[in-house]
């Protein structure tokens, strides 16, 4: 079981460097001022659900190859997201 475990753990690195990726974004972001603290907020909220959801599809020891491409949409969108908030009128300061 531990094997299994850790197969899934491994299962989406690509995965886990874009949800690194994003947060880094979205940090510089509140650090520069293009993001409020609201959009922020709604941002990581965002990658909470993807984390919460890749964490389900871990559960049963098993990646497939669909649920992968239904975490990369994901992603895709949390992505575009990202650049519409950082590059919107809204700004701190």
């Amino acid at each position: 079981m531990a094997a299994a475990s850790q197969a899934a753990t491994d299962a989406t690195p690509r995965v886990d460097a874009h949800q690194a990726s994003q947060a880094g974004r979205i940090q510089q972001g509140v650090a520069s001022g293009a993001l409020t603290r609201k959009e922020a907020a709604r941002l990581r909220a965002e990658q909470r659900g993807i984390r919460a959801e890749e964490r389900a599809f871990k559960a049963d020891g098993v990646v497939t190859s669909a649920e992968r491409k239904q975490l990369r949409q994901d992603q895709r969108q949390a992505s575009r997201h990202i650049y519409k908030k950082k590059h919107n009128a809204r700004t701190v300061g």
